[in-house]
């Protein structure tokens, strides 16, 4: 008897009779455009780049290949040392003056689309080594979109910080430091 009440229902959907199609299609369906499925792979697939000048380089290191918090599961898979294969800058540690021109070229050899997580009270304003050999702020001579605090912080703050990064990035990639300093056309440069 199941088996007949089965195939009724069933030719009455291939007939487009059931009322109930619409609602079984829209269940089953997924609409999106490309740049939002495009953006949610950007969000879910981060290549970080660390650069680790301190002691907030252990923490960051400690994020990335630590058990507890493991940075992988958060889409951000493993931190390279290659800026050509990362799309994610961390800086962690003190910045200064001589190694400014390292990490502006590390940032130069990534690809677009990419950004910046200046992590540590070093790597934001100098913290509490603030002196002539230091830069007050990575965001001197680097644009940064995401700023974790703490001295230093602990791996939770910093898988916090990449899920803000996360959040801009699903949110519209485009909208960050270049629209904000109407800085488009800088991606590339010779």
């Amino acid at each position: 008897m199941e088996l007949k009440i089965e195939r009724a229902d069933a030719q009455q959907l291939l007939r487009g009779e059931d009322p109930d199609l619409e609602r079984q299609v829209e269940e089953r369906l997924v609409f999106t455009t490309l740049e939002k499925a495009q953006n949610w792979a950007r969000k879910n697939a981060l290549w970080p780049l660390g650069y680790g000048t301190a002691c907030c380089a252990i923490e960051m290191i400690t994020t990335a290949a630590g058990p507890r918090p493991d940075l992988s599961r958060f889409g951000a898979e493993v931190v390279r040392a290659s800026p050509r294969q990362a799309d994610m800058l961390i800086l962690s540690g003190r910045l200064s003056i001589k190694w400014a021109r390292v990490a502006r070229r590390l940032y130069e050899q990534m690809l677009e689309p990419k950004w910046v997580i200046a992590m540590g009270a070093c790597a934001s304003s100098a913290g509490m080594f603030n002196n002539y050999a230091l830069i007050q702020g990575a965001d001197k001579f680097l644009p940064v979109d995401v700023y974790v605090p703490g001295c230093p912080p602990r791996p939770e703050a910093l898988i916090y910080g990449v899920m803000k990064l996360q959040d801009q990035i699903e949110g519209d990639p485009s909208l960050g430091w270049r629209k904000r300093y109407r800085a488009e056309g800088t991606e590339e440069r010779a």
